[in-house]
């Protein structure tokens, strides 16, 4: 997981270095896949954290999977003359906060778990100790 976080942050400095600017026509586009990456990145997160079964084969396959789908409901939106993008928008921003929200419920319980065993094992060293 940690390759992913370091190759999205070379990432976005390469981006920000290189000086590229993206035409109007094509930010929507820009949008969206860069939503569906976030939503795999978060769903890889959440998949290594509490424990399920965590694939690098389904991570590539659901991001490239993100990817084509946003794009093709956003190009059938241009086609349609709809803002359909903002379906795949919608979508996937739902979809992080799920994901951000286990994310934070299970790092917050194994904080809160470890301080119950480190008071836990205070009491007993206590009593340990005044027993002898």
């Amino acid at each position: 997981m940690i390759w992913v976080l370091l190759g999205i942050i070379l990432g976005l400095l390469v981006g920000a270095l290189a000086g590229i600017s993206i035409p109007t026509e094509f930010t929507r586009y820009t949008a969206v896949i860069l939503i569906g990456m976030l939503d795999a990145m978060f769903g890889a997160m959440r998949a290594e954290i509490t424990q399920d079964k965590y694939n690098v084969f389904i991570f590539i396959s659901g991001l490239i999977f993100n990817i084509l789908l946003a794009i093709g409901i956003t190009y059938l939106g241009d086609r349609l003359g709809l803002d359909l993008y903002l379906a795949a928008t919608v979508v996937f921003t739902f979809r992080i906060f799920q994901n951000v929200g286990t994310i934070r419920r299970v790092v917050i319980e194994h904080w809160l778990n470890r301080r119950a065993n480190a008071e836990r094992l205070k009491k007993v060293t206590k009593i340990t100790w005044k027993n002898q």
